[in-house]
């Protein structure tokens, strides 16, 4: 075992000083004790890329060396970084490092006390570092860069310039987008998930990419608005669902977009689209607005596959959290005598044992009937629906809006065009934006008449389904309950309702 002594110089210089003089300084450190040279010349301390360190790391590797001598830090990296984890690296094979010049000797408590400050100045590099990259892949993917991940079904990159910096779009594969599209016009037609998937096999429409279809995959396609056409529909519906929408709606000239989880929405679920980013892209969407919204809204509010795919032991099956870890609460029946006794559990506890469950035994006959009496309560405090969602409104009700989007763009164009108008074109405006806005009032009216008969039907459907509760069937109680019923979580004993009301 020995001293390793390690020299470097980038470039040859009159004030810099030479290998063989670092040597010297290094020497003199060792007082007659065996060492070894490593020496890199004419490599730079901006990274660890060098062949006579690779080789000094091989052999402490090896156990070979006990202490590393430099004549100065600078010498073995220019990097904090670099440095920190180069001094973990050493202590982990207990070498100690010593910095001629000043006098850094991690063997003394003040070395070893060094040696922690710039641990944790590397740190802070390496937080600082984090954030820029955080910050520009926010700045960039704003500005519609197309920001990597996996490529989506139809569309390959090629190279651009977006603001002077080289980047990549998207650009259709024809042949793939020809599937995507009978796809969605299939999906559009009515038809499920399970007949589309039926008729690809069928008639040996293959995916291209070699992977078999599946329903989750095609389901996917239709939260994708990067095969959108975006317009002022499309631009109202990601609007409508509380998204934050980067471009001004001027901008949907039919572009592709991108949905990003953004800097304030907690869930990567693209089908909550709350506080979600909406970016325009670079390439043209290849879906038009109407059958993509007519898709979209219908993946969003398909009640069958919803139902379809929850299990008959109770109509509360899929709404029920545990109030502690927020994992799904599973129910199971067990036969207990003559009698089929149904019990919920917390997943999470079940499976993984990272949760110590609800607290109590959840029985659920008695779990049916405290909620089934909350609903009741909820519903003698409401006379119709408060909060009709916005996927739920009929087509005419969207319309409207539309139209008041677009009478709200042209009176804003007019005042644009205040600034240095005439007395005649100022007459004009004038008189022009009071005919839109008497239009305006009255697009207005007739949203709010539709929109209260179809909350007033839809209150009387949910009334009447509570009221006939014991003879409705099981997918109509479970209607209700998707209706009235965002999550219940229980814990300890107590049942929180999160309505839709």
């Amino acid at each position: 075992m020995y001293k390793a002594l390690y020299t470097r110089q980038s470039i040859d210089k009159k004030d810099s000083i030479s290998i063989e003089s670092q040597f010297a300084m290094c020497e003199h450190e060792v007082q007659g004790q065996e060492f070894k040279k490593y020496s890199d010349k004419g490599y730079s301390g901006k990274n660890l890329d060098r062949p006579d360190f690779a080789r000094l790391v091989d052999d402490i590797k090896k156990g070979l060396v006990t202490k590393v001598i430099v004549y100065k830090l600078d010498r073995i990296s220019r990097s904090i970084l670099d440095f920190s984890g180069l001094m973990l690296f050493f202590q982990e094979h207990g070498v100690e490092f010593v910095s001629v010049t000043e006098k850094f000797d991690t063997s003394t408590p003040v070395g070893r006390a060094m040696l922690n400050i710039c641990i944790v100045f590397a740190q802070l590099e390496r937080e600082t570092i984090q954030q820029r990259v955080t910050d520009s892949y926010h700045s960039r993917s704003k500005k519609g860069f197309y920001m990597g991940g996996r490529l989506q079904y139809g569309f390959r990159t090629e190279g651009t310039v977006i603001d002077g910096i080289k980047t990549s779009k998207l650009v259709a594969n024809e042949e793939e987008i020809a599937q995507i599209k009978l796809i969605y016009s299939m999906y559009a037609e009515g038809r499920s998930l399970n007949d589309i998937l039926k008729y690809l096999i069928n008639n040996g429409i293959e995916k291209l990419t070699g992977k078999p279809w599946s329903t989750s995959m095609i389901s996917k396609m239709f939260s994708n608005p990067v095969y959108v056409q975006s317009d002022l529909s499309v631009y109202e519906f990601f609007k409508s669902q509380g998204a934050n929408i980067i471009n001004d709606v001027s901008e949907f000239d039919g572009r592709g977009c991108y949905l990003y989880k953004g800097t304030v929405s907690t869930t990567r679920n693209q089908n909550d689209l709350a506080d979600k980013e909406i970016v325009l892209a670079q390439h043209k969407g290849v879906i038009s607005s109407d059958v993509w919204l007519k898709c979209r809204l219908r993946s969003l509010n398909s009640k069958n596959s919803t139902i379809t795919c929850k299990g008959k032991n109770s109509w509360l099956v899929g709404k029920l959290k545990c109030g502690n870890c927020g994992y799904a609460i599973a129910i199971t029946k067990k036969m207990l005598g003559a009698r089929n006794i149904g019990y919920g559990t917390c997943t999470n506890k079940k499976a993984m044992r990272l949760c110590e469950g609800t607290g109590s035994t959840i029985h659920l006959d008695l779990l049916e009937e405290d909620v089934f009496n909350m609903i009741k309560d909820k519903l003698a405090r409401f006379q119709s629906l408060s909060d009709y969602t916005k996927n739920e409104v009929k087509p005419k009700i969207r319309e409207k809006e539309l139209k008041l989007v677009q009478i709200d763009n042209e009176i804003g164009e007019l005042l644009d065009k205040v600034t240095g108008a005439t007395p005649v074109l100022m007459e004009y405006i004038n008189k022009r934006i009071e005919e839109l806005d008497q239009k305006r009032k009255k697009v207005q009216q007739e949203i709010v008449s539709i929109t209260q008969t179809v909350k007033t039907d839809m209150f009387n459907t949910v009334y009447d389904h509570v009221e006939d509760w014991e003879k409705i069937s099981f997918e109509d109680k479970q209607s209700v309950i998707d209706t009235l019923i965002k999550v219940i979580h229980i814990a300890n004993g107590k049942i929180d309702i999160t309505w839709n009301l």
